[in-house]
């Protein structure tokens, strides 16, 4: 069924939301608002209704054409059809919408998205790879919606050292893959590789059943950030924009130091919850007397145990710092540890969002100064609402467009009671 909607904004996941004639919410994916579409339906639901644009009939003037040939087949781009330079814009009149609607509040009127290069800027990624007609191989991304391969020769979003790596290298990854393949007698197949750029001259790699000794030559990296060595691997999580990632760095210290100077919080103790390699507490730990991080997976705590040896840092606090590094579900950890200092704790959670007992475990402690980083601003206003009961503010609110050409949007919120 195909017919035509008025687009009336851009909600969450980078869709237009139009209206059928019986008032039922369509969510049309490609629409701009303000746009007159024509509308493909591909989901006819009692309450909503999805769709795919095929045709612009009166066009948004921000509408640009996708600079990818593969945009709408990969699965990774999705936002391509607005102009990058106002990107930014509709994503914040998104999130104002998602936290008026889910938190019953307002965002700041200074809440601002920092912005960075709209292309090649990625410099993490996960590709296939598999044989080739040739007898070499190829390599691309997994479709949208599917989990067919779509190749590519240069990916806009990806660094150009991700780039010339894939061009030069993707052949020996996967002639490497069969042999490791062929000595444990398993039948060959299409190769998931992770891809790191430390953003100065090294891509690292990595990919399930990689040997140790291949592992330990081609994943571990380190990368330079505002300053500081932070070792890493391509197998854990890292941020996906080096350029963009030393605002993040400095919007968190300006945070901490805040709560500091103005006695909303103490040096006594910094927490730093799904800390993963140990991020935010390696640019911190000298401010504090004690530093204790909390990641449940173990490939990320051995390299917070490198990333926060104490080595005599330097900082507001002249005490040597207690460091603990700790294996545990950060609401496992809450819940059996109790908290009765007014810490700074810092959470960055899955795009889940707190788990229920992490966020009550929180409000029942002496915890009075939370910086609170989130890949999901659905579930970062779900959560906000909760703590709002429990006595916290909002201090800050403060947005990072780390993957232009998407609506993913990463947000930082300063609370305090």
């Amino acid at each position: 069924m195909t017919l035509d909607l008025r687009i009336e904004k851009l909600v969450q996941g980078g869709d237009g939301l139009g209206r059928l004639p019986d008032g039922r919410v369509c969510f049309v994916q490609g629409g701009l608002p303000g746009e007159l579409c024509r509308v493909e339906l591909l989901q006819d639901r009692k309450d909503f209704t999805r769709g795919r644009m095929v045709q612009v009939v009166e066009k948004n003037p921000d509408r640009v054409k996708p600079r990818c040939p593969l945009y709408g087949r990969c699965g990774g781009c999705s936002l391509q059809h607005l102009d990058a330079e106002k990107q930014a814009a509709y994503l914040q009149q998104v999130e104002r919408e998602n936290f008026r609607r889910i938190a019953r509040a307002e965002l700041p009127a200074d809440f601002k998205i920092h912005t960075g290069a709209a292309w090649g800027y990625r410099n993490r990624a996960r590709v296939v790879i598999s044989a080739s007609k040739d007898g070499g191989a190829r390599y691309g991304f997994r479709m949208q919606k599917s989990n067919g391969m779509v190749p590519f020769e240069r990916c806009p979003v990806l660094t150009s050292s991700l780039n010339d790596f894939l061009k030069s290298d993707a052949s020996r990854i996967y002639d490497e893959f069969i042999r490791n393949r062929r000595a444990a007698r398993k039948k060959a197949c299409e190769l998931d590789v992770s891809l790191f750029d430390n953003g100065n001259g090294k891509v690292s790699y990595c990919y399930d059943g990689m040997p140790a000794s291949d592992f330990e030559r081609n994943a571990v990296s380190v990368v330079e950030i505002a300053g500081k060595r932070i070792c890493s691997d391509a197998s854990v999580f890292f941020q996906s924009n080096l350029s963009l990632l030393p605002e993040l760095v400095h919007s968190v210290e300006r945070a901490v130091d805040e709560g500091l100077e103005s006695g909303a919080a103490t040096d006594d103790w910094l927490i730093d919850l799904f800390s993963g390699v140990g991020f935010f507490a390696a640019f911190l730990q000298g401010r504090f007397r004690r530093v204790t991080t909390v990641e449940r997976d173990e490939g990320c705590l051995e390299h917070a145990r490198v990333n926060l040896e104490n080595r005599g840092v330097a900082g507001m606090c002249p005490a040597p710092v207690i460091i603990e590094n700790v294996s545990a579900p950060a609401e496992k950890w809450l819940v059996e540890n109790v908290v009765d200092v007014p810490a700074t704790l810092i959470v960055d959670p899955p795009r889940t969002g707190l788990p229920a007992e992490a966020l009550d475990a929180i409000a029942k402690s002496s915890v009075n100064r939370l910086i609170y980083v989130s890949c999901d601003p659905v579930t970062l206003a779900r959560d906000f609402a909760k703590f709002s009961r429990a006595g916290f503010l909002l201090k800050r609110a403060e947005g990072f467009a780390f993957y232009p050409q998407t609506p993913h949007l990463e947000m930082m919120f300063v609370l305090s009671r």
